[in-house]
């Protein structure tokens, strides 16, 4: 049989005190003495009393807690996100409620309304590849609760945002790669309508362009940039009559996937094909060659999410306008993609 939880009338019985002395105490009230503090604290102890948050939540208007809503907490980028959210929030004293939506729409919707359900003061979101409608979002932005994008947004939601430069951050890797000498470079990318492809899509066109070279769509595969979905992109290029002598890709997994395929089939790296993926995942340093790629500086995109919120908070009363902090991507030169040496 499921015991009962304690409650704060429980408390009350056994130290014959009234219930909302009982709430004051729990609470540091001070015209509360610490003698009766002390005796509740231990009787909240020994009858296992758990606050009810929610309730709380309903009473005090907060609950302290800030729901994170990622695709996925087993890539180094989003858990490096969600630490630096951490580190600003638990400065604030506030908890936070890490949510994982699989890149499943609904998975998203309902994780959305748990979190309303559960009081949350706010929410940090990286949406999922499937989200075309963002109606769950509004809700929360139509309830007055502070609702940040990260990584991937949606400008017509009309939320803060914390975003690298996308573009940048793809058109330096193309760049790069020209300089190297690569002349026909191939492109991994993933569902065109998401902000940070489409933007990564569109800096590894200008940079072909600016740089006198021809974008040539079919070397432009679609695909989820697993390490599965590389090795099957890779492949594909290698049916080509003339393979591509580099690769960017927009993701870590797609480009260690490639690199797997052409170190079987005797290729080279960099010599005959130049490699440079996308988020600085702890394994790129590790891979023989080294691979190339762009830090997203994951912590201090999950820093500014959080300072925004409590900006937002502290604003409650007046009219929050909505921010975008872009930050500056770093392209990471290592030996996939080096051809030449350094002057």
């Amino acid at each position: 049989m499921k015991k009962e939880k304690a409650t704060i009338h429980d408390i009350a019985r056994k130290l014959n005190i009234t219930a909302s002395t009982v709430s004051r105490a729990l609470n540091d009230h001070p015209r509360i003495s610490a003698e009766t503090k002390k005796a509740v604290q231990k009787a909240a102890q020994k009858l296992n009393y758990q606050p009810n948050n929610i309730a709380a939540a309903l009473r005090n208007g907060r609950s302290n807690i800030i729901g994170i809503i990622v695709p996925t907490a087993d890539r180094t980028f989003f858990s490096s996100v969600v630490r630096g959210i951490e580190e600003i929030a638990n400065a604030a004293k506030y908890n936070v409620m890490i949510c994982q939506t699989y890149d499943n729409y609904e998975k998203e919707v309902s994780t959305v309304e748990a979190l309303l359900n559960a009081r949350v003061d706010g929410i940090i979101v990286s949406h999922g590849k499937e989200t075309q409608n963002f109606d769950h979002f509004l809700k929360v932005k139509e309830r007055g609760i502070p609702i940040i994008l990260f990584d991937r947004f949606n400008d017509e939601l009309e939320v803060s945002n914390v975003v690298i430069d996308d573009f940048l951050g793809a058109y330096n890797a193309t760049e790069h790669l020209i300089q190297q000498g690569c002349k026909r470079i191939a492109h991994f990318t993933n569902a065109r309508k998401i902000s940070i492809f489409k933007e990564r899509l569109h800096g590894y066109r200008e940079a072909l362009l600016n740089n006198d070279l021809k974008f040539d769509e079919s070397l432009v595969i679609d695909s989820n940039l697993q390490l599965e979905d590389g090795r099957s992109s890779m492949e594909q290029l290698l049916k080509l009559r003339e393979i591509p002598d580099g690769i960017f890709s927009s993701s870590a997994y797609g480009i260690l996937g490639a690199m797997q395929v052409l170190k079987e089939k005797g290729y080279r790296i960099p010599e005959d094909v130049a490699l440079v993926g996308f988020s600085n995942e702890p394994f790129t340093s590790f891979t023989e060659p080294s691979l190339s790629t762009v830090d997203q500086h994951s912590m201090r995109m999950g820093n500014a999410a959080a300072e925004i919120f409590l900006e937002e908070v502290a604003a409650r009363d007046k009219k929050f306008i909505p921010q975008k902090i872009v930050l500056k991507p770093e392209l990471i030169i290592r030996q996939s993609s080096l051809r030449k040496k350094p002057n």
